[in-house]
């Protein structure tokens, strides 16, 4: 799913006033130390480069965060550190200590479970209340779009653009300010290109949309929504394998 600026492929949807689920899922990997990072705000920049680097495992839990040696490598002030670690700590990644720093985060497996869990919850009430009220235009809308899913091949943005398009229609077609703005405050797990960093993530995301498709063909919105949760728990599963590979689940820094 690749725009422009960069953005968490389990996947908010940003033609609709959507979430973002993390501005990163837009760049499949954050530069490195040193490089300039561009079209996003000074914050945004330094949340995107500090969720990587802990991604990455080179900012481990319990790690105090640098923030001097941040600011320097991206060229910015302290001021858009600051804030963007009052948003990580809002989103769970960090906690900030008054006179001592930030620290990192365990990052915990039923947490990243529960994160895909409630994913499947959200888009399978999405994809309920679009077959309640546009069935119809739905099942027309999203074959085609399942079908570019499944040329992507091993193409990871076309991949990711494809999977935007899909969930964009479905969140389009439940007509649901609620929903869009609960969607609005989601967050994030995987920083990049979800189809590029998550081995195994876009077999999942062809076979569950093909299900997702079959459900809605047949007029079966639970039927739908249960392939939606089922996509999303396998996706879940996927993430919390590549974490347990990188050793990410409980461990602390030295």
């Amino acid at each position: 799913m690749k725009t422009s600026s960069p953005r968490e492929a389990v996947i908010g949807l940003s033609d609709l006033d959507l979430p973002d689920l993390g501005a990163e899922a837009r760049d499949p990997m954050l530069p490195p130390l040193g490089q300039e990072l561009s079209r996003v705000s000074s914050g945004e920049q330094v949340r995107q480069y500090v969720r990587r680097r802990i991604f990455d495992g080179v900012l481990k839990q319990g790690q105090r965060v640098p923030q001097d040696a941040i600011a320097r490598t991206l060229g910015v002030s302290r001021i858009p550190v600051r804030e963007a670690l009052i948003a990580l700590e809002r989103e769970g990644w960090i906690t900030i200590v008054p006179h001592r720093g930030a620290f990192v985060n365990r990052i915990d497996e039923s947490a990243v479970r529960d994160h895909y869990e409630l994913f499947g919850l959200i888009y399978g009430f999405a994809v309920r209340r679009a077959a309640e009220r546009q069935g119809e235009t739905l099942a027309a809308v999203l074959p085609p779009l399942q079908k570019r899913i499944a040329a992507a091949g091993d193409d990871a943005e076309e991949m990711f653009a494809a999977t935007i398009a899909f969930h964009r229609a479905v969140v389009s077609a439940a007509n649901s300010p609620r929903l869009r703005s609960l969607l609005r405050q989601a967050t994030n797990i995987v920083p990049g290109n979800f189809f590029e960093l998550v081995p195994g993530s876009g077999k999942v995301e062809k076979q569950g949309t093909a299900a997702i498709v079959r459900a809605v063909k047949r007029q079966d919105g639970e039927g739908a929504a249960r392939a939606y949760a089922e996509m999303m728990r396998r996706q879940g599963d996927l993430v919390v394998s590549l974490f347990q590979a990188k050793g990410a689940f409980g461990e602390a820094a030295a």
